[in-house]
């Protein structure tokens, strides 16, 4: 039986998930919901997750939430490619890649991201420019690293990348909309200010399986 994995198109937690189990070659059926559709509040979806939120993947009768905590349970389960590195020393550096990027770039794309959904940006602009200082520091970081090679974490693609990078889709998605290149924020040129990290999100996008992930909202 194929796993499920009940996902909304956009979200970079899922994407992440999706992109993992084409890597390792795992067989899934996906289940796509609404956000506008109230999909995630319904009582079929919170009795698998409570908290309302996506990715949920369901393997027979286990049920698991958390796009990390997924991620994790899949290495397990798919060992091959490892996405958590082969020995103690890299598994602990990966995983400190993964949480630095949640703690110092997420953090601060979605406080953007935030005020942007909500039509919150003039409310919240010291937050907002705050957060861009911040973003902008960190994709400095990124680039310095992947100008000195191919993947976030040692030679070869990791954990780190695949929750990484859908994070950067969405956020210069975001900082093309006329409205926060309106503000200011300094990212009207998008991914082509960075070239290592253009380089990168290539090899994401050659990955075998890629297109299968792309959110379907964005294509056209």
């Amino acid at each position: 039986m194929a796993v499920e994995i009940f996902w909304g198109s956009g979200s970079p937690f899922a994407w992440s998930v999706m992109l993992a189990m084409e890597v390792k070659g795992v067989p899934y059926t996906g289940h796509l919901l609404s956000f506008s559709d109230g999909d995630l509040k319904k009582p079929e979806f919170l009795a698998m997750n409570p908290r309302g939120k996506v990715p949920v993947v369901k393997d027979g009768d286990f049920t698991i939430a958390e796009s990390n905590a997924i991620l994790v349970w899949l290495e397990a389960k798919a060992p091959q490619p490892a996405l958590f590195g082969s020995n103690p020393e890299d598994t602990g550096t990966i995983w400190r890649a993964v949480l630095e990027h949640a703690a110092y770039f997420q953090h601060h794309t979605h406080a953007i991201s935030g005020a942007v959904f909500y039509k919150k940006m003039e409310e919240k602009a010291e937050e907002v420019k705050a957060s861009a200082k911040a973003v902008g520091e960190e994709l400095a970081r990124y680039e310095a690293a992947l100008e000195k090679g191919d993947w976030l974490v040692g030679s070869a693609m990791s954990a780190a990348d695949l929750v990484a990078y859908p994070h950067f889709e969405l956020f210069f998605r975001l900082a093309a909309r006329p409205e926060v290149k309106a503000f200011g924020l300094g990212f009207d040129k998008g991914w082509d200010a960075y070239p290592a990290l253009s380089a990168w999100r290539a090899r994401i996008k050659a990955l075998p399986g890629y297109d299968n992930t792309y959110p379907p909202h964005w294509k056209g």
